[in-house]
């Protein structure tokens, strides 16, 4: 993984609050809690270093970038009893929002006491009034059942819409802390809600969660449901291996999510080492010529009969340029569809060598966007949402909440989008898929 985590500033780390806390953090009272002593609180102080490889007494970094280490603090800004806390889910479906939900409903309910919970539907629309969407009064009991559910059960979508509209439905309904859950664009949008909250002097926080498979959100050691991705994936390569070896000259070419970043893919290879050919956007590729993937293709199956092709939803998009594919409702460049071109590519190369092949061609990506999360991915959302409820209770605004060398920090909305992670092409991972799979280079030399 690259993420470019040695170019940033110290300056960059800090994490904005909302004003002086002062009120004494609740879950002391509490006589389970009070015998943990006031070691279970994280002091300020406390910092992670950004990379660990760097040495204290590195002479080129007099002071070292960090993030704030997340948890509970003894000192809140907000009252519980008063506090009107929402929750909205954005982009596209994913593994474990359901349980995150979950998990951010109990921590607000049990342990702070917060009595005064909604969900926003369908995304940053259920803010926007012309929508007609209404609030959902979110309680243990309207919870109790969804982490075992696939999908959201808040509702989703895509596309950009007002920040003025949306801080005016903040402001209107008296919502003081704010938690969003979503991808690289949700992120982006929740920096300029918090930005626009904060020339207004409006004292609401806000509290990200990242959510994409893709796993590319910069600063975060792994997304949640990103395990449970990787899994569907890896049977749906399983189904492609069997289809490639039930017949002559099978292949199965298996089309994964991977918009820029190719760990799913990656990933998923490794996983099930049954896959002669992983394509993914990071590494460049030429799909004709005498060392382009055709041509190895029709050598793997002279060798072995069958051939296995995992491609990356981004990859190979140079086979595309100059075509005008539009936008997407979040504003992002619409891809070329890689799977089915490859589809239409492969068989056309072999019927004009007369050459049989039998191709089948799988896409389980919404499949897999929507299963249910596995245990691991539940108790991984299950941290996110405590430490999600502990910052925003302590004032905290403008955040994410991360993972980041084993240990769950607090990272800017704004640094984390001016990058973006990717597997690096010269970096053990891929070094690893290369050897599993055996392929070579598929580039022509010049």
């Amino acid at each position: 993984m690259r993420d470019d985590h040695h170019n940033i500033e110290p300056s960059q780390t800090p994490v904005q609050t909302l004003g002086p806390a002062k009120i004494a953090n609740p879950i002391f009272k509490s006589s389970a809690q009070a015998k943990l002593g006031r070691q279970r609180f994280v002091d300020e102080s406390v910092r992670m270093r950004v990379d660990p490889y760097l040495r204290p007494q590195d002479p080129t970094c007099t002071e070292e970038p960090s993030f704030e280490r997340a948890g509970p603090r003894e000192k809140i800004y907000f009252d519980p009893t008063k506090l009107k806390a929402a929750i909205v889910t954005c982009g596209g479906m994913c593994p474990g929002i359901n349980s995150l939900v979950r998990a951010i409903v109990l921590q607000l309910h049990y342990i702070y006491g917060v009595r005064n919970v909604v969900g926003v539907r369908y995304g940053l629309q259920g803010f926007i009034p012309a929508y007609g969407h209404d609030l959902m009064d979110l309680n243990p009991t309207t919870v109790q059942n969804v982490h075992g559910r696939g999908g959201s059960f808040l509702g989703m979508s895509r596309g950009g819409q007002s920040i003025e509209e949306i801080v005016d439905s903040l402001e209107r309904q008296n919502i003081g802390l704010l938690f969003m859950i979503g991808g690289d664009g949700t992120l982006r949008a929740a920096q300029s809600i918090t930005e626009e909250i904060t020339a207004r002097g409006v004292k609401t926080g806000v509290v990200a969660i990242p959510k994409t498979i893709d796993n590319d959100i910069s600063f975060v050691q792994v997304t949640f449901g990103f395990q449970t991705a990787v899994e569907a994936a890896t049977r749906a390569i399983l189904g492609a291996h069997n289809e490639a070896t039930g017949a002559p000259g099978g292949v199965g070419l298996l089309k994964l999510m991977g918009r820029y970043s190719g760990f799913v893919a990656a990933h998923a290879t490794l996983a099930l080492t049954e896959v002669n050919f992983c394509l993914i956007p990071e590494v460049d590729w030429d799909l004709e010529g005498p060392q382009g993937l055709l041509s190895r293709l029709e050598e793997r199956l002279q060798a072995r009969g069958h051939a296995v092709i995992v491609v990356a939803e981004g990859a190979g998009q140079k086979l595309f340029e100059g075509l005008d594919l539009g936008q997407d409702a979040s504003g992002n460049l619409k891809l070329g569809d890689i799977g089915t071109y490859l589809k239409e590519r492969i068989g056309a190369y072999f019927h004009e060598r007369a050459q049989e092949i039998n191709l089948k061609y799988i896409d389980p990506s919404y499949l897999i966007r929507s299963v249910p999360a596995t245990p691991n991915d539940r108790v991984y959302t299950g941290f996110l949402g405590h430490h999600a409820v502990h910052a925003g209770l302590a004032g905290k605004t403008g955040l994410l909440v991360s993972l980041w060398n084993d240990h769950f920090v607090h990272v800017p909305i704004k640094l984390a989008v001016s990058h973006r992670s990717y597997v690096d092409p010269e970096g053990g991972l891929w070094r690893a898929v290369r050897e599993a799979t055996g392929q070579p280079d598929l580039i022509n030399e010049v």
